[in-house]
């Protein structure tokens, strides 16, 4: 496809894929301009991307640290919801991409961009949450997708041939040797998919994984936290208090010392077939049990149990690309106003892989030791369960 000079956003992080990407893509007509969203993947060394989009021939590279926004208004949120697609996966890559798209469409605008672009290929859920949030947010920009078009995947279908590109046309890519898998990594987590890890019979060699150590290589005493939160945001660890970005931050480092949020699973995909991925969710998976443990002293349970029931729908939401949907606005208005109740404390217990509730306290809490004790001298009267039961008796 040639096109007129018209300015593309492309989605572009300075590796063999996006650079090869990018140069093909201006090959084709298009003035480049790459955007890269720090959520917390380990960036290198900008002035060396930056230089590398140079050498590229892009036009233009924009960086942005989108960390804290992706904590606070993708991460949390999802947490509140007690979202987790299929019962394991949190979510790590699908709630990411809404908020790099988001952004794009952002530059698009601002540097009066015509197409926007991304490196996902024909194959995944990403294309589908790329794009879906390009149409919620700007549905008159246009898209040109390079592993859509037979153009750029007839030629260009393996590292090999992108190898040979890159060679052919001097791009600045490193010619290292390729993982016999794929990763990708921000602040929430790191996805691995493709390569070995097609056969969901082999299990994953231990090299593979870079955040969490074997939980039968961490510590052999476990490690206690305290956890504090205000509506929903923590607050303080070990009673420091500190922002909420640092604090999760922290939490990735605990959990990847104890071997916390490790998942192998065989899930379905939104465009029709399973896909084997294992995840490392350290933080996200404590996390994850520490809001359960406050909110559970804090919420009443009509409430509680009417989050859950929403909560596989909002996950699947967000899994399939829907962030921007107006049926997931509705389920997190919902979650929103219970999370205002979520503020206490909880003690956690890490050990080998496990997260325990060592103990939980709530200003407000709606746990009441003189009902709930068995002991003779409590204020319920055990006789009353008589009429209860039998007022049940009707609804069989």
């Amino acid at each position: 496809m040639q096109t007129d000079s018209k300015k593309i956003v492309l989605a572009y992080s300075g590796g063999l894929d996006t650079t090869v990407i990018a140069h093909f893509l201006i090959q084709c007509g298009f003035e480049v301009i790459g955007f890269l969203a720090d959520l917390g993947q380990g960036v290198e060394n900008l002035d060396e991307i930056r230089e590398k989009a140079k050498k590229t021939g892009l036009m233009k590279f924009i960086a942005q640290d989108l960390q804290k926004e992706f904590l606070i208004d993708f991460v949390l949120p999802t947490q509140w919801a007690a979202a987790k697609y299929e019962n394991y996966y949190l979510l790590g890559t699908s709630v990411a991409r809404p908020l790099i798209a988001k952004a794009q469409v952002e530059i698009a605008k601002k540097e009066k961009a015509e197409f926007l672009s991304h490196g996902s290929t024909g194959k995944g859920n990403d294309q589908v949450r790329f794009e879906l949030t390009y149409h919620a947010l700007a549905p008159k920009l246009q898209t040109w997708i390079p592993w859509r078009e037979p153009s750029f995947y007839k030629i260009l279908g393996g590292r090999k041939e992108m190898l040979n590109y890159a060679q052919k046309f001097d791009l600045p890519v490193k010619a290292t040797k390729s993982k016999p898998w794929s990763s990708d990594e921000n602040l929430l987590h790191i996805s691995y998919e493709a390569g070995i890890l097609e056969n969901p019979n082999r299990t994953p060699p231990e090299e593979m994984f870079e955040l969490t150590v074997s939980p039968q290589k961490a510590p052999d005493k476990i490690t206690k936290i305290e956890l504090e939160f205000r509506q929903g945001i923590p607050i303080k660890l070990n009673g420091k208090k500190i922002d909420a970005l640092a604090i999760f931050k922290k939490l990735n480092v605990l959990g990847g010392a104890n071997g916390i949020g490790r998942v192998d699973l065989v899930e379905n995909r939104f465009i029709g077939m399973k896909s084997r991925g294992v995840y490392e969710t350290p933080g996200g998976t404590i996390l994850f049990d520490a809001l359960r443990a406050v909110e559970s002293l804090t919420i009443p349970k009509d409430e509680l149990h009417a989050r859950d029931r929403i909560s596989a729908e909002y996950a699947e939401l967000v899994y399939n690309g829907f962030w921007y949907s107006r049926r997931r606005k509705v389920l997190a208005a919902q979650v929103e106003k219970l999370r205002k109740k979520i503020t206490g404390k909880v003690t956690l217990g890490l050990y080998k892989g496990n997260v325990s509730i060592l103990g939980r306290e709530a200003a407000k809490t709606l746990y009441d030791e003189k009902i709930v004790t068995f002991e003779t001298d409590g204020i319920y009267e055990p006789a009353k369960a008589t009429r209860f039961i039998r007022e049940n008796f009707r609804k069989l």
